[in-house]
């Protein structure tokens, strides 16, 4: 088995020669190629929401509507967990494929912008729509920070004015989630009462038509010598107070309903609306090439080296294994 002693003689700096000149022919190769790959940009928009009073503690009414549309919503991180859910949900990015965009953009790096109009789905070009809705997870995503509650919402294409305008929409889709789709326990209770409200304000209707005819015959029931006429005025206008009475009733429901369904809403802050980008986000161009660079020539070290090396490695655990001997 080879000790120190056999282990080759190295010329550091001549060997150096062979792996730099490769490092640098890698390098240029690559920083050529990476000229033609597209730009890609980044728009962000951030968004703040705020609890409602009636939705604290359980899942409330926003829980309940996700979960109508597959989104699996947890109990007790608070609803902008839930909003994070609804953004990455199938049924949003479902819209977003299917909305349609007027965007510049270029055919090819080094090719002249020119007008594309078009929808997301046509964009991310795949064949049917769960592959549309996988890719468009690579372009659309959402964040929530843990301290701050900030919902971070992001879009990568490679047209500044698609990525803005991906990122609005995905904003106007959530809002419009939460306003006609979170239906809450205040706005049930607001259907059930302008439903009984109605039905009262028709009976009341029908007591007054009742009390109206009885009267047109009876102008002075109740000094009608007859008990029966009296008796039967008095539970007629008795009626007509009563329905009156409940239509005053349901219409205060409503009213306080209505309130707690404004309440139960919950409300989004935006902080930032959506950047149009001017600076790239990604290939990091001079990444590629000295990674490329760095690889090749350690790797072209190594191969022109590659007795020194192993003889080193021997020589290294020989002395490992006479160290554990004794």
């Amino acid at each position: 088995m080879p000790n120190s002693s056999t282990i080759p003689v190295l010329d550091f700096k001549a060997s150096l020669k062979k792996p730099l000149q490769w490092a640098m022919a890698a390098g240029l190769a690559t920083a050529v190629i990476t000229l033609f790959l597209p730009n890609y940009y980044r728009s962000e928009a951030r968004l703040l929401p705020v609890e409602s009073k009636g939705l604290g503690g359980s899942l409330g009414g926003l829980a309940t509507a996700a979960a109508a549309f597959g989104v699996s919503v947890p109990g007790g991180e608070g609803n902008d967990a839930n909003f994070v859910d609804i953004l990455n949900s199938r049924w949003l990015k479902e819209q977003l494929l299917q909305t349609e965009f007027q965007y510049h953009a270029r055919s090819w790096r080094f090719g002249a912008e020119r007008l594309e109009k078009g929808t997301l789905y046509a964009y991310v070009d795949e064949k049917n729509m769960d592959r549309a809705v996988k890719e468009l997870g690579k372009v659309l995503s959402a964040t929530r920070d843990l301290k701050s509650k900030v919902i971070t919402l992001s879009a990568e294409t490679k047209s500044p004015e698609l990525s803005q305008q991906v990122v609005q929409r995905a904003g106007k889709l959530l809002e419009a989630f939460l306003q006609e789709k979170g239906h809450t326990r205040g706005g049930a209770k607001a259907l059930f009462a302008e439903a009984r409200l109605a039905d009262a304000r028709t009976e009341m209707d029908q007591a007054e038509d009742a009390f109206r005819r009885f009267l047109e015959g009876n102008r002075n029931y109740q000094s009608s010598g007859d008990p029966a006429v009296r008796l039967k005025g008095t539970r007629l206008e008795n009626e007509l107070r009563l329905r009156q009475q409940l239509v005053t009733t349901l219409a205060m429901n409503r009213e306080q309903a209505l309130l707690e369904e404004k309440n139960d809403i919950p409300i989004l802050n935006l902080l930032d609306p959506g950047n149009l980008p001017i600076d790239k986000s990604k290939p990091a161009r001079s990444v590629i090439v000295l990674a490329v660079m760095f690889l090749v020539g350690a790797g072209g070290w190594t191969w022109l080296n590659r007795e020194w090396v192993r003889a080193r490695l021997l020589a290294g655990e020989d002395e490992s294994a006479t160290l554990i001997q004794e």
